[in-house]
This record gives structure tokens, sequence and C-alpha cells, in this order.
């Protein structure tokens, strides 16, 4: 896909009936839909069933079966509670009359409290002084995302690497549950591999997400630089397990995430 607009144009769902939503076929991958971009429409979904000022603070969700770019999918969204502070929704996506993710997610009111957060890594080179790498397998040769990896990979080496540097480059605006959407695709971005054992011996003959966790800590920002950074914490047998965080240019705390990666 290179058409950044188009791009955009994944998270343009049509509402069909009550709390169900379409979203059109396309979108990048090859032979499967990218993960992120079904979390990040499986969120829209759900967002557009909350009222009121309440944003996302957390989602929790699972990758049940690959879903296939040709075909449109449906997302089911239950409204499982509006309370004083927090709404839930619970969404299952659906093609072609099966379950391929399922996600819920959680809402709160601003709140006035603690703003606190723990030391972030050691620190990496600035964005404006690295390379920008072409991931032209999923997005094309002209994407929508400028990605500036800290290392560089090496000759035969996975295209991307964690830590790295991403923003969206297209017009996107200042929608907040938009940006969250958005990072929420883009958190999917070379977990799988992040989620490996340093020692591991490789290769996999399959590598794919097996669930995904997002705790939004600020209103993120996609349109501006955001250091990505994923590492194992675990692989045992065929299953891997990679944590880390979404911060801010000036380190401020946007983002933890999760995910757990099948490799076999």
């Amino acid at each position: 896909m290179t058409d950044a607009s188009s791009f955009l144009r994944t998270l343009d769902l049509e509402q069909l009936d009550g709390d169900l939503f379409v979203a059109s076929a396309g979108g990048p991958g090859w032979g499967r839909t990218f993960g992120g971009q079904v979390a990040a429409q499986a969120l829209r979904a759900a967002g557009l069933t909350v009222s009121g000022p309440r944003h996302v603070h957390s989602l929790h969700s699972y990758f049940i079966r690959p879903a296939r770019p040709e075909e449109p999918l449906h997302f089911h969204v239950t409204r499982t509670r509006d309370g004083r502070s927090f709404s839930t929704r619970s969404v299952a996506a659906v093609q072609e009359g099966k379950p391929i993710f399922e996600m819920i997610a959680s809402f709160h009111d601003p709140e006035p409290g603690e703003d606190w957060q723990a030391a972030g890594p050691l620190s990496v080179p600035p964005p404006e002084g690295l390379a920008s790498l072409q991931f032209s397998r999923m997005f094309g040769d002209d994407g929508p995302f400028d990605i500036r990896p800290v290392v560089a990979p090496g000759p035969g080496g996975f295209p991307i690497l964690h830590p790295f540097w991403i923003r969206l480059t297209p017009p996107v605006g200042s929608d907040p549950d938009l940006h969250a959407c958005l990072l929420t695709y883009l958190s999917d971005i070379a977990v799988v591999g992040a989620a490996r054992s340093p020692h591991a011996q490789g290769p996999y003959s399959l590598q794919v997400s097996l669930d995904h966790a997002i705790w939004f800590h600020r209103r993120p920002r996609v349109d501006q630089w955001l250091l990505y950074s994923m590492s194992s914490v675990a692989h045992v047998g065929t299953r891997g397990l990679a944590q880390g965080s979404i911060r801010a240019a000036d380190g401020a705390l946007i983002a933890s995430v999760t995910q757990e990666a099948l490799l076999r």
C-alpha cells in the first residue's frame, strides 16, 4: 500500500446496525491482514459506542485466526458496562462468519491526580540523525510511516529492529481517539521478532501474534516522533513474550505494550 490516504481510510468504519460495524477490504499484508490494523479497527469500533470525554486507557486482545485483506471485516461491539467513570467494551472481529480477533477495551473519564513515571531506558540518538528504513513488504515504497531504527539491521536481518523512532507522515488532525487507534496500529510493528530469545536459533517457519495488550498513560500524537522499544522477557517452548514502551521525544511515557508470539 503506497497511498497514505488509503491507509487512513482503513479506520473509516461503516455502521450497519446498532453496534455492528464493517471495514472494507484492503490494507497492508502479505496473504494476511496486518494484526495492528485489525486491532486499530476494533478499537475504533469500540470508541464509536462511547460518549462523552472518555478515552481508552487499556486494551487486551487475542488474535484467533489470520484475516484476509481481500475480504471485509465485521466488528460486533458489546456494551459491557457504562459506569460513573469507566466504560468497558468487548469487540469481536468476524470474517466470513468466523471470529478472527477479540478485544476488551476500557475507557476512562479524565481525572486529576499524580503525574509520575519510572526512569526511562538509556538515551538513544535522536531521530534527526538516523536513516529512514523502508518497510516495503508491509507498506510499499511510499508508506505512511517514517521509521528510523536506532541500530540498523545487518545483511539478511529483520528489516526493523527495536528500538526505533516512528511517526506518521500524512496529516491526521488532532482527534485523540484517532491517534489512540493509530498508536494501536503501529504498536504491532516488529513485535513478533522482539519476542524471540536473544539466543534463538531460528529461522522459524511460523511467527505470529497470539495476544496483545496496551496501557495508554498519556494522549499520543502519532504525527510526532515516538520511540518504540520492545524486548523479550521470556521465550519458553514455542511462545515468546515481549514487553516495552512507547515514549515521546522528551521521554514522556505514552504507552506500555506487551505481546505474546508463537514461534515455530
